[in-house]
């Protein structure tokens, strides 16, 4: 059974330490003790909650086939006279986006404006990370 620490899965979750402590609190998620009395979410249930927060649909996600919404911030645009390269922050995950600069201009897009990256693929590549480390430099069971 997997389970994180509460500082990794608010990494996984892209919130503090403190939200994911409030929320445990809360009864939002659930939380066992470790072997040093540590709070540690199961990994399932973390899973289970990251899912519930996920379901929350922008307005637009009944219009597209596309199930792949990051909703973030612009962090950078650079355009040239045909093409544009447009980063987005969305939580901990930059998503980077090659357009025309004729899209970028009407979408209006610049640095501090909201954005949704969509995401449609074929071809979509999984690797399995490595187990994160505790500070002994043993596996976190």
């Amino acid at each position: 059974m997997t389970r994180f620490r509460i500082g990794e899965a608010a990494e996984l979750l892209g919130v503090s330490s403190d939200t994911v402590r409030r929320w445990i609190d809360a009864g939002r998620i659930r939380a066992l003790r470790d072997e040093h009395g540590h709070r540690a979410v199961d990994g399932v249930d973390l899973a289970a909650f990251a899912r519930a927060q996920a379901a929350e649909r922008d307005e637009r996600s009944d219009a597209s086939s596309a199930r792949n919404r990051l909703r973030g911030i612009v962090v950078g645009v650079v355009r040239d006279t045909v093409m544009a390269q447009v980063d987005i922050q969305a939580g901990p995950f930059r998503i980077v986006s090659l357009m025309s600069r004729e899209a970028v201009d009407e979408l209006d897009l610049r640095v501090g404006s909201l954005a949704i990256a969509v995401i449609k693929s074929t071809t979509v590549l999984v690797e399995r990370a490595t187990p994160p480390v505790g500070t002994r430099g043993r596996p976190v069971p």
